[in-house]
């Protein structure tokens, strides 16, 4: 697909998203701040399938208002569920706690994941054929709410339909980039200005399918992220591999905390048993401390 075919695409998917957002204030913070990076570009220029679309905001205090509307969102439609609120413990970033909050881990509403059927084959062939006129939305397939909160984490908001509000990272692209791990993760779509930024550097790691580790403070979430990428039939150097491990190096996994912050976002929902089996332990036994045999048992339990 080309630049101006997935300028198109992404904006009609932010549109598609605005259309349910019922609070006009929290809609236009969207408008104003909404940008799209990451994957869901890089999937559009392949002509591959798009997972999900990640969207960052501009600033702190506009990530925090979409955060709170979809909090209560989910609060008010599942009062028997675990509730989520704000961890007001975490400065400069949004953070989320809950239910009890022992594992900051996650909730989800329903079994479903990705992109709902109606979504993708509009973007993938519609809108990226040659007509410029615009398509006639397809009809939902499903009676559930489109762009409905289903998953809370510590670092994201997922909405079904494929929407995946990043909550960890706000403010300009250049500093939400210097988080990103790999060189071709940084296309960004802006869609105020409806601008797609196609950096030179990140193309020809997209063309060449060549993972390039950028550093980032989360190494061991990278180091797990090239499996899927491989698997996709990209390559990476070992001299990639050494970049990661020198920075994972420098943390100590065997913090709770710092475990948790490196494990957010990949197998989520495997690692927070993890987390949650760990945190239960502390607790019963405040003497105990997390050594590498125990954790390898946790992991090899849950896996």
């Amino acid at each position: 697909m080309n630049s101006k075919h997935i300028a198109k695409a992404l904006r009609y998917k932010i549109n598609d998203w605005l259309e349910t957002v019922k609070d006009p204030i929290v809609a236009s913070v969207i408008k104003r701040n909404a940008m799209v990076t990451g994957g869901a570009i890089v999937s559009l220029l392949t002509n591959e399938k798009v997972n999900d679309y990640d969207v960052y905001f501009k600033t702190l205090d506009s990530c925090i208002q979409v955060a709170q509307y979809y909090m209560n969102e989910w609060n008010m439609a599942n009062p028997t569920k675990p509730q989520v609120r704000f961890d007001y413990t975490v400065l400069d970033r949004v953070s989320l706690v809950i239910g009890h909050g022992r594992g900051r881990g996650m909730v989800a509403e329903d079994g479903d994941s990705g992109i709902d059927d109606q979504t993708e084959p509009y973007l993938t062939e519609q809108i990226a054929s040659e007509n410029d006129e615009e398509p006639t939305k397809p009809n939902p397939l499903i009676d559930k709410p489109k762009y409905r909160p289903r998953f809370f984490s510590t670092n994201a908001i997922s909405l079904s339909d494929g929407i995946q509000i990043v909550i960890r990272f706000s403010g300009p692209i250049e500093s939400i980039h210097e988080n990103f791990d790999f060189e071709h993760t940084k296309c960004v779509y802006d869609y105020k200005t409806n601008q797609l930024t196609l950096p030179a550097k990140s193309l020809e790691c997209i063309i060449n399918k060549e993972l390039v580790y950028r550093g980032s403070k989360y190494p061991l979430t990278s180091i797990i992220r090239t499996r899927k990428f491989i698997m996709r039939g990209w390559t990476i150097s070992a001299g990639q591999y050494v970049k990661m491990a020198l920075e994972l190096n420098a943390l100590n996994l065997l913090n709770l905390e710092t475990f948790r912050d490196q494990v957010v976002g990949v197998d989520s929902a495997y690692f927070m048993q993890a987390i949650e089996a760990i945190a239960l332990k502390k607790e019963k036994d405040p003497n105990f401390e997390l050594t590498n045999l125990y954790l390898f048992e946790v992991i090899d339990r849950i896996f």
